[in-house]
């Protein structure tokens, strides 16, 4: 009931509804369907890889097959759609392991996030540098500051990434961990990962990024946004950088996406309809389509004998 609630008043009941639907309507007619197919075909392939890289980081304690892990995936973007920066998504992938690997399932999610966060950071400090390069009034010296910290940024949590089970002492020092005991009893397991699974959960990030901003790109060709390959790959980049600094839940920072989109995509067209429309459409394809197969997983999931049956 809350998931229909939310999706009435963000999709149905937007004051822009009907110059999206035009916008839609417009390019549907103008023959463009190839770029919008080849981006939905997409879609399945994107949580594909997300389902990749967590399955990567779940075998150290559980054994899920592709495609009860693909149910978890589905799950937690239906919580994520609720929560900043879409922490849900830690609760709807533990309906999926085993009630005593719960712990163990947010900490391996902990670890593909920070694996998507060093891919989202490293692209998006490059593409930043070539938009504002090219767009943005800003001194030489103010860019070269720039990427010397984004390098920097990068290189630490690269050192961190590879290096994480040095987390554990700092955990095991916080003045509140006596009320984390579960948590810490589990997170141990960070010793576990090698080198080679950590690589591997990062590859798949890298392509599961690809695909992201791929689809994006052939919604903006849909809506008749001719961008520059490179250069389009560049500000979609920035865009995912600006949006990732905003700890709003995806269902309601839409409006705040949207603006960021406009002050990208106006230094390439003024059509700020089909600008909106196109952020809109990858909020759509990517997040409200597999949010409500997510809801039909969690319905037929007994989710309380998920979350607390038989745990030690």
């Amino acid at each position: 009931m809350l998931l229909g609630f939310v999706l009435y008043n963000q999709v149905f009941a937007r004051e822009d509804i009907g110059e999206l639907r035009a916008a839609f309507l417009l390019h549907f007619r103008d023959g463009n369907l190839y770029w919008l197919m080849i981006a939905i075909l997409l879609m399945p392939l994107n949580w594909a890889f997300e389902t990749l890289k967590w399955n990567t980081l779940v075998r150290n304690f559980e054994h899920l097959s592709f495609f009860r892990a693909y149910r978890g995936i589905l799950s937690g973007i239906t919580f994520s759609l609720f929560t900043p920066n879409r922490v849900g998504e830690y609760g709807g992938r533990i309906l999926i392991v085993k009630p005593e690997n719960n712990w163990k399932g947010v900490i391996a999610t902990l670890v593909g996030s920070f694996c998507q966060m060093l891919v989202l950071l490293s692209t998006g400090f490059v593409g930043l540098l070539f938009f504002a390069g090219k767009f943005l009034d800003i001194d030489a010296l103010m860019l070269q500051g720039i990427m010397f910290l984004g390098i920097l940024l990068v290189g630490v949590l690269l050192f961190c990434f590879y290096n994480i089970d040095l987390i554990i002492p700092i955990v095991k020092r916080l003045p509140f961990v006596h009320r984390l005991k579960r948590f810490v009893k589990h997170i141990v397991m960070l010793r576990n990962y090698t080198s080679r699974e950590l690589t591997t959960a990062l590859f798949y990030g890298g392509i599961r990024y690809l695909i992201y901003s791929l689809q994006y790109y052939l919604i903006l060709r849909f809506f008749g946004i001719e961008v520059p390959l490179l250069m389009g790959f560049a500000s979609i980049a920035t865009i995912f950088l600006l949006q990732t600094s905003i700890p709003l839940p995806p269902i309601i920072g839409l409006l705040t996406r949207g603006q960021i989109a406009l002050f990208v995509w106006e230094h390439y067209t003024n059509q700020q309809s089909d600008i909106l429309a196109a952020t809109f459409g990858l909020f759509l394809l990517n997040l409200i389509i597999p949010a409500i197969l997510g809801l039909f997983i969690i319905v037929s999931t007994n989710v309380l004998q998920s979350l607390f049956g038989n745990e030690k």
